[in-house]
């Protein structure tokens, strides 16, 4: 031995082979244990805003194994050390006591009856997924032991095997034995619960139904027994916790939001090691509603409705605070309940009325209460009708949204070009118009193109947002305003709008006030007698086909929208917004804390002289005018262009000229006068209504405008006749309108005289396939023509 080291001390250099070979040691050493310990699939798991558990689903690999968790509850680090690894906080990862007591049991005993692994070779056993027990791997633990102490902490430690530790069946960790076992968290386990699931890692088969029960409570009154030992607990506590019952057979988990579930699948899709998630929803509101739907499907499935879902935001942070996607039945596959509606795309019917109304308002096209036609039109194929299939000749613009008049609607976007409202609701947030604006058209309106309920009642949110902050930032729209809904706990992850929306807060506020007026369901307009009742701004749809029936409300603090329809797109007979959605949508709001009104702006508005009959900016034959608060660019509105001067005789009862009567006998009135088409509707609704006056005999006709007008067709209709029920052709009625009901109008179809009528001016024809000019003559010479196709094949 003496010539061995003579010799290794004569090699040259010999005095750096030393350092050398414990520093190749120690980096063995150091990177022997891997950055991740742990690469096995978890499970999605969702968390309302105080982290309960919402949902979760079982990871790839079939068993419930919740991603890891760095909170550890003190009752289990209390039993887990008393059971495993008393000296844990004392040892550097390996307990050279524990072994010596272990390796002189096993001797005495001539076998293996105790171990002297600590919590930390555990947990590497747990990583590497040995079974298998030799002193060799019992070496390379002890090894990789300390070297895990050296990078973690003991709580750290603790977590790892918290998080991993097998709980019997196919259940790992903590987290997911307290649920699966218990039904709880494990936060809110008691000592006896706690105690019976601290034993498990060290045999994990003992829990399970009908076997191994009495081995099971030993272990865990022995455990409490030593906690009691060890002053961990007192008597009483101990008593108690060993009269608690064991766990029987895994109970399900809470299952408050699986659409929710599945979309966090599908956002984090790349995340295949899954994801644990603190949403924004409050667990007993999400109970609340699903109840609420569960209730109002069960008589809509008699009508053969079988899907309905609802969202409910906060307006501040654009929060999701309930998230129910769809009915729940699971067993029902004609059901589809497993369809997240929410995020489905659907037309929205005339949800998206509103926003037009306030873009107008804040571009300075229109004012609040000024007319608008309501008579019937047609632009090429597309004829627009209201729901009623009825006119009001002209109606306020505010009146025309608070009951969602369709042929209105489409006069404004005409008006405001449906281009321009396409980028506005692209801006606005809505993210589902992925084809040309000419491909929607003037539809855009009416629910011609497909929106999600999370895009739609992000865009009321952010419009309740900005009128919220208009007193805040002196009454300017700010960019930050406008940004998505979001379902996390953190309101840092919206993603506002890169530029500002054109939605002043005073139109926006007129536009909420307009959606006040809207009569409630069952409630007969008396809900503002209630002091109770709150001020909701809110607003239905319906689709073509009776496919879709939207409502959706806002308040300063809420957005609640709601869906009901089927999910296959097939149509029911009373599947109407109103009828079916608004009213879950009251009993959704009423789970909602009462709100304030909208508070009327304190800046950004101007006050504009108004016409009070016409609603229009007042010119200067208006005879009477108000001076109201009105969005700051309503300078720029149009001037009325329904009053004007007409000179009367001194009766006023006939209209005269300079050439027929003596100018100081003539009276000049300003006179509200409508066009023939829109006159003729207004006066069905409106018995006030004052028709021009006729000129007195012998005074020439001096009309401003032509006196009559033609309803139906309008120019270049394409018009398609159906068969009647006998099999025979049916006929088409057309209609015209003029200022003297009595007057008598002569009609000719392509030269070809027709008829003549007088007081009702209607006349039903049967024109031939073809190209047609329909001409109409009155008894003083004025004449109108109209050209319009008649189809041989529907083109619908």
């Amino acid at each position: 031995m003496k010539l061995q080291l003579t010799r290794l001390n004569n090699i040259p250099n010999s005095r750096f082979i030393k350092p050398g070979l414990a520093i190749i040691v120690l980096v063995c050493f150091w990177v022997s244990l891997p950055g991740r310990l742990f690469n096995d699939p978890c499970s999605y798991v969702i968390e309302d805003k105080d982290g309960k558990l919402l949902n979760a689903s079982i990871a790839a690999d079939g068993q419930w194994r919740f991603p890891h968790n760095e909170i550890v509850p003190e009752k289990f680090k209390t039993c887990i050390i008393t059971f495993e690894d008393n000296r844990f906080y004392y040892h550097p990862g390996v307990d050279p006591f524990a072994v010596i007591r272990a390796v002189g049991k096993n001797i005495k005993h001539t076998g293996v009856v105790q171990g002297g692994s600590t919590l930390n070779m555990q947990v590497i056993r747990l990583s590497q997924k040995s079974s298998k027990r030799s002193l060799w791997n019992k070496l390379k633990e002890a090894i990789l032991a300390i070297r895990l102490q050296c990078t973690y902490s003991k709580n750290e430690v603790l977590a790892l095997y918290a998080s991993n530790a097998p709980f019997g069946s196919n259940v790992v960790g903590l987290d997911a034995a307290a649920w699966r076992y218990f039904g709880r968290s494990p936060a809110s386990l008691s000592w006896g619960e706690m105690a019976s699931l601290a034993v498990l890692p060290n045999a994990p088969s003992l829990v399970h139904p009908g076997k191994n029960r009495e081995v099971l409570l030993k272990k865990r009154n022995r455990l409490l027994d030593l906690l009691l030992a060890n002053k961990k607990i007192d008597s009483s506590t101990c008593m108690l916790a060993r009269l608690e019952p064991l766990p029987g057979s895994p109970v399900p988990l809470p299952n408050l939001a699986p659409h929710l579930l599945q979309r966090v699948r599908k956002d984090h899709r790349l995340t295949v090691k899954g994801v644990r998630l603190v949403t924004s929803i409050d667990g007993a509101l999400q109970k609340n509603v699903a109840a609420i739907l569960q209730q109002h499907q069960a008589v809509f499935k008699g009508n053969g409705i079988n899907n309905a879902c609802a969202l409910v935001l906060d307006v501040e942070t654009g929060s999701a605070l309930a998230y129910v996607g769809n009915i729940h039945a699971p067993g029902d596959r004609e059901m589809e309940s497993d369809v997240d509606v929410i995020t489905a795309r659907r037309s929205p019917g005339s949800t998206l009325k509103p926003i037009l109304y306030a873009s107008m308002m804040s571009d300075g096209q229109m004012l609040p209460d000024a007319l608008v036609p309501d008579i019937p039109m047609q632009v090429g194929s597309y004829a627009p009708k209201n729901f009623d299939l009825e006119y009001d000749g002209a109606v306020p613009a505010s009146k025309a949204l608070a009951r969602s008049l369709n042929v209105p609607a489409v006069k404004l976007l005409q008006q405001y070009k449906y281009q321009r409202f396409y980028e506005t609701l692209q801006e606005a947030g809505i993210t589902t118009l992925n084809r040309p604006a000419d491909h929607y058209g003037l539809s855009l309106i009416l629910g011609g193109c497909e929106v999600t309920m999370w895009d739609l009642a992000g865009v009321y949110a952010s419009m309740a947002r900005r009128l919220n902050h208009q007193n805040e930032k002196e009454g300017r729209a700010h960019w930050s305003d406008f940004h998505p809904a979001s379902y996390l706990s953190t309101p840092s992850a919206n993603k506002a709008s890169k530029q500002t929306v054109a939605l002043d807060p005073t139109s926006i506020w007129f536009t909420f006030k307009a959606m006040q007026e809207v009569m409630r369901p069952g409630e007969e307009g008396l809900w503002q007698q209630f002091a109770s009742a709150q001020s909701i701004a809110w607003k239905t749809g319906t689709s073509f086909g009776f496919r879709d029936g939207w409502a959706i409300g806002v308040t300063p603090s809420h957005v609640v929208a709601v869906w009901v329809g089927n999910t296959d797109g097939e149509g029911r007979p009373g599947l109407i917004g109103l009828h079916t959605a608004a009213p879950i949508l009251f009993d959704i709001f009423r789970q909602l804390p009462p709100s304030e009104p909208f508070r009327q702006p304190r800046s950004n508005y101007e006050y504009i002289p108004v016409c009070r009959q016409t609603g229009f900016r007042a010119n200067i034959d208006c005879n009477q005018i108000d001076t109201l608060l009105m969005p700051p660019n309503s300078l720029k509105s149009p001037l009325c262009v329904y009053h004007r001067i007409v000179h009367l005789d001194e009766t006023g009862k006939f209209r005269v000229t300079q050439q027929c009567e003596n100018s100081g006998s003539i009276r000049s009135e300003s006179w509200f006068v409508l066009s023939p088409a829109m006159e003729y509707y207004y006066r069905q609704k409106n018995a006030d209504y004052k028709p021009l006056p006729p000129f007195r005999a012998g005074c020439d006709l001096n009309e401003v405008g032509l006196p009559m007008e033609i309803i139906y067709p309008q120019a270049g209709a394409k018009i398609y006749v159906p068969l009647g029920v006998t099999g025979a052709k049916g006929e088409t009625i057309f209609t015209a309108a003029h200022r003297r009901p009595a007057a008598k109008i002569f009609w000719s179809l392509d030269d070809h005289f027709l008829a003549a009528t007088e007081n009702f001016h209607q006349l039903a024809m049967n024109p031939a396939v073809g190209d047609h000019l329909l001409t109409l003559v009155d008894e003083n010479g004025a004449s109108v023509s109209r050209s319009f196709t008649i189809l041989e094949k529907d083109t619908h």
